[in-house]
């Protein structure tokens, strides 16, 4: 077919060849010409234009780590997840920005989320999370992602006991660990702590390398129970490294400057942990002692000036270090604002010395605010509390055993400044030491003596070292049991009077009057305030009642002194005035019960916390308020003297002008029954309950006790039994109950009798012949 082809192509004539190409030029020109009709992003099929795809057309045209997106017309780049545009071009992008996508770093840039106590890891488009050295993941797996709730816990390297080695201890830190070297060991490099598992401990005869081990060891022993001691432990573990970088031969190179800041740098640190109050259990305060007794060992012998002194805001200290050949005799004298101490040299170097003896002594300031307690192993005498009256002071020298010494040490404590109702009570200083032992930690007297005490300064010896204080126990006065009996009895026969007293005020109608309507309401206040007295004033379990309690004796008391006082004011106007002069109610009863009202009202507005104590449901005495009734008693009783002293001068001169014949024996007799019984009536007696202080005003109390608990007996004799008019109307009652069949006799008796005397009540007094 071929040959038959080319044959007929040669068989054509030089004209036909002309033809067949015009042809094939025409065809091609008319498709270039077709296609260059379409727009750019186009291209030409079956003879239209469409958009052409350049994400596929080019699958390489946005470059590494990019996607193509085809878009009418045209197209755009964009980076992936995790890449970005290099510089600061635009999101999208094409081949013509000639921009390349770069991995974003999300560990430098704080966009990931890995946890606490993790190590981020960046990757290529992304990132990955994996515990930090010393840690493990909760599920235990190297790889975390974030957001799936993984924690990284530490690892606690020292759960295999011979993870140190022989003769080394191990000792578990937040995301690592160390370990130390026992006591009589040491490293190759001279260290005591290393973190080098393939290191051993060897045996050592360094005596100052033996003495930091053990004070380090001890006080992170005493540290691990309480995170608020790591940045003591932590800088002694410094200190320590420090010092153990240099030979015994070289700690001559290190400066005067260089020791002082060891002790400074201490100082700070225990500044930091007791400034603003130190909220302290007892086994919290054997840690601290411990801590500081440790510190100031291993920080004393590097000291080069002795004595070497120093203050902070918290503590006071002073330093002493002897070296030599040959340990050191004799006596020394150590002092801090606190406390001086006075040992010898002998107690502080001990049975073996180590080339050098340090003694220390550290006074705390305000501590005794915090350890103001843990007194339950103290033996107390009757009615005694204690109170810390001096600085608390810590204790130590080189020598390791101090537990039992043969020659005491002996304290001289300077006293804190004492309230002044403490300053009133008696006084005895008790000398303790912090004993560890005790539950934890206690103050304990056992193997310390109080020498001597004057009101400043009080002097202790002790057969041991620790941290010491002075308690001041202080006698309390307390419940005594004669005064509650007294009491007891006093009161109940007081309101059986009373009540005697309010039925024959109110019923009797032939005595009432001004002075009588006063002794009803006076009666009526003192038996209110005295059955509540009776059986509210211990009930302090409940302290809202205990409040109410207080709240309801402070003002029937305040209210019977009020009535008192106008019991004055009336004998005023009807002996020194006019005979039979009264006062109106509305003023009797706005003086009797309104002004109390109001004193009490104010007194709760301003202190509502004082009404109740521990012991007693009645006005706090420790921050004054007591005077917010003793006030007021002071002022009435002051006025009621003033009338008082006027009405009896005017009585005796009536004495003697009404009965110019009468002898001077009846005279004094009389007068002085009368002074008695109106002092007794008007509150003098509550004079003697301003002294009850301490132990030498047990007299005070048992007279105030005994008068106020019988006041309302001394009510009924004067004012109902001595009145002669009071007791024919308790004959006639009587005489009605024992013979009835006489009874209407008696009433018309009554009857008759009845109008004589409302025609002379406004003249008659109701009084008794007193």
């Amino acid at each position: 077919m071929i040959f038959h082809f080319v044959g007929f192509f040669h068989s054509l004539t030089m004209w036909h060849k002309y033809l067949l190409s015009l042809v094939l030029l025409l065809a091609l020109t008319e498709n270039i010409l077709m296609n260059t009709d379409c727009r750019p992003g186009q291209i030409m099929r079956r003879g239209k234009c469409v958009d052409e795809n350049e994400c596929e057309t080019n699958p390489s045209i946005c470059g590494r780590n990019a996607t193509c997106f085809n878009t009418v017309g045209s197209y755009y780049c964009q980076c992936h997840e995790g890449f970005k545009p290099n510089n600061q071009s635009p999101h999208n992008f094409t081949q013509a920005d000639s921009i390349e996508c770069k991995d974003i770093n999300e560990c430098l840039v704080n966009s990931t989320d890995c946890g606490p106590n993790t190590t981020c890891n960046n990757t290529e488009g992304g990132y990955n999370c994996t515990c930090a050295t010393g840690y493990i993941s909760s599920t235990g797996k190297d790889i975390l992602n974030s957001g799936q709730g993984v924690q990284c816990t530490d690892r606690d390297e020292c759960s295999d006991p011979s993870f140190c080695g022989k003769h080394a201890s191990c000792h578990n830190t937040a995301g690592g660990f160390f370990c130390i070297c026992e006591a009589g060991f040491r490293l190759k490099s001279g260290g005591t702590n290393f973190t080098n598992t393939s290191e051993l401990c060897e045996s050592r005869t360094n005596s100052s390398l033996d003495l930091m081990s053990d004070v380090l060891l001890t006080a992170i022993k005493a540290s691990q129970p309480f995170p608020e001691f790591t940045n003591l432990v932590s800088l002694m573990t410094n200190i320590s490294q420090i010092l153990n970088q240099s030979e015994p031969v070289r700690m001559k190179d290190f400066t005067k400057q260089d020791r002082k800041s060891f002790l400074q740098a201490f100082q700070n640190a225990l500044d930091d942990l007791l400034r603003g109050g130190f909220s302290a259990d007892s086994a919290k305060v054997s840690a601290l002692f411990s801590i500081v007794e440790s510190m100031l060992k291993l920080i004393g012998h590097q000291q080069s000036e002795s004595p070497t002194r120093r203050e902070s805001s918290t503590t006071d200290v002073e330093l002493l270090v002897m070296r030599g050949n040959s340990p050191p005799e004799g006596v020394f004298v150590m002092n801090t604002s606190g406390a001086q101490l006075t040992s010898h040299w002998e107690t502080a170097t001990g049975n073996t010395y180590l080339g050098f003896t340090t003694t220390a002594l550290l006074s705390y300031n305000g501590l005794e605010k915090s350890l103001d307690g843990f007194f339950d192993h103290l033996e107390t005498k009757k009615n005694e509390t204690f109170k810390i009256n001096s600085k608390v002071v810590t204790a130590t020298v080189s020598n390791k055993e101090t537990n039992n010494l043969t020659k005491r040490v002996n304290f001289t404590f300077y006293h804190l400044e004492i309230s002044p109702k403490e300053k009133n009570e008696k006084q005895r200083p008790v000398c303790v030491f912090w004993d560890p032992e005790l539950d934890g930690g206690a103050w304990s007297t056992r193997g310390c003596t109080t020498v001597s005490f004057s009101p400043d300064r009080t002097n202790c010896s002790c057969n041991h070292l620790s941290s010491f204080a002075v308690l001041m126990a202080l006698y309390d006065i307390g419940d005594v049991y004669e005064l509650r009996v007294i009491t007891l009895v006093g009161l109940s026969l007081s309101l059986i009077c009373f009540l005697i007293c309010i039925v024959t005020f109110y019923f009797v109608r032939s005595i009432q009057s001004t002075r009588n309507t006063i002794h009803l309401h006076l009666c009526i206040s003192l038996f209110i305030a005295y059955f509540v007295f009776l059986v509210g004033i211990s009930r302090t379990e409940n302290e809202v009642g205990c409040s109410v309690v207080a709240g309801i004796l402070h003002y029937f008391f305040l209210a019977s002194f009020c009535w008192m006082c106008l019991e004055g004011v009336q004998l005023f106007r009807m002996v020194v005035l006019v005979f039979n002069t009264t006062l109106r109610p509305v003023y009797m009863f706005a003086a009797g019960y309104g002004v109390p009202a109001v004193i009490v009202a104010i007194s709760a507005l301003v202190n509502a916390s004082g009404y109740g104590t521990k012991k007693h449901c009645w006005l706090n005495i420790e921050d004054g308020f007591i005077w917010s009734f003793y006030g007021p008693v002071c002022v009435i009783i002051i006025v009621n003297v003033l009338f008082f002293l006027i009405t009896i001068s005017k009585l005796a001169e009536k004495f003697s002008s009404l009965n110019p014949d009468l002898d001077s024996l009846h005279k004094i007799k009389a007068f002085t029954i009368t002074a008695i019984a109106q002092l007794c009536i008007l509150g003098i007696m509550w004079v003697f309950g301003c002294f009850q202080f301490n132990e030498n005003t047990v007299v005070m109390s048992y007279i105030f006790t005994i008068l106020s608990s019988l006041q309302g007996v001394l009510m009924f004799i004067m004012h109902c039994w001595l009145a002669k008019q009071v007791r024919e109307e308790y004959a006639k009652f009587l005489s009605c109950i024992c013979t009835p069949h006489k009874r209407k006799y008696s009433e018309f008796t009554s009857n008759q009798s009845s109008k004589p005397q409302a025609s002379r009540s406004d003249t008659h007094t109701g009084e008794s012949h007193i």
